[in-house]
């Protein structure tokens, strides 16, 4: 969908781009000096912005795009940036009152699994997630992020996504499993664990020394973050329902994961959901 995006370029808007796909301008290598009438800026400037995005994409460089586009709009490079992306999800011990702290933060990118646990690993997050060229998340602005800031003294620069808005811009709301079961994601054993609950296993690991715990607690934040790519690929060819493009530049909805490396002790869910719900 980037190569076929021209509202990043200055003089284009909305109305504009919808002209020139109208007008059969479908993709950068459509814009010729045949077409210049089509155009609505001089053609010379036009073909140096396109020679610039291209030149830009061959380098593998995601921040123009990010700077010249709305974060509506990140979606369209998505597949283009696939492979730098990283999906991200923390659990923490509250919803941010002084003394709250991270437990474990998941990142899923480049087909591996990276998790962070307190008191053992969570400073490596630091050097890590600048690994990775694309963030996305959901409600990563409004919780992730500022937790991340505040308790790690991490800020995230890098473009975002966050699934929250993009999913509520296509009709889709109710919290990130909310989402899941609209868009038919089944989370097996793992149906039914919440953020609470999450607080509560990290509890039971902390008090009474429970190494189940902690598996079921990484077993279900890397959940999340396995999710978050089935459910950005959903976004991403339902946005394109917007566009002359859909079911042309539609993804594969069948995502290849890699597996969890963590199972849910289910003995421990339904003791901790016996005696604490």
């Amino acid at each position: 969908m980037l190569t076929s995006t021209f509202i990043h370029i200055p003089g284009i808007g909305e109305a504009g781009e919808r002209r020139l796909w109208q007008h059969g301008l479908l993709a950068w290598e459509d814009v010729t000096a045949a077409e210049a009438e089509k155009v609505p800026l001089p053609l010379s400037r036009l073909e140096e912005a396109l020679s610039d995005s291209r030149r830009y994409l061959d380098a593998g460089d995601i921040r123009p795009f990010a700077s010249a586009l709305s974060s509506r709009l990140y979606w369209r490079f998505f597949p283009e940036f696939r492979h730098k992306a990283v999906y991200l999800d923390i659990e923490t011990t509250g919803l941010g009152e002084p003394g709250d702290h991270i437990t474990t933060i998941a990142l899923y990118g480049g087909g591996r699994i990276k998790f962070y646990i307190h008191g053992i690993n969570l400073d490596k997050f630091k050097d890590d997630i600048t690994d990775y060229d694309l963030l996305i998340t959901y409600n990563g602005k409004s919780f992730d992020f500022p937790f991340i800031e505040r308790t790690l003294g991490v800020s995230l620069q890098q473009p975002h996504i966050d699934l929250r808005y993009l999913l509520r811009g296509l009709g889709y709301k109710g919290g990130l499993k909310g989402c899941e079961r609209q868009m038919g994601i089944d989370r097996g054993n793992l149906d039914g664990i919440d953020g609470y609950f999450a607080v509560l296993l990290w509890r039971e690991y902390c008090c009474n020394h429970c190494p189940e715990a902690l598996e079921t607690l990484l077993a279900y934040n890397i959940e999340d973050v396995l999710n978050l790519e089935k459910l950005m690929v959903k976004a991403y060819n339902l946005s394109l329902r917007e566009t002359p493009f859909a079911g042309i530049n539609d993804l594969p909805e069948v995502v290849e994961q890699v597996a969890s490396p963590f199972k849910p002790n289910m003995q421990l869910v339904r003791k901790i959901k016996e005696t604490s719900y």
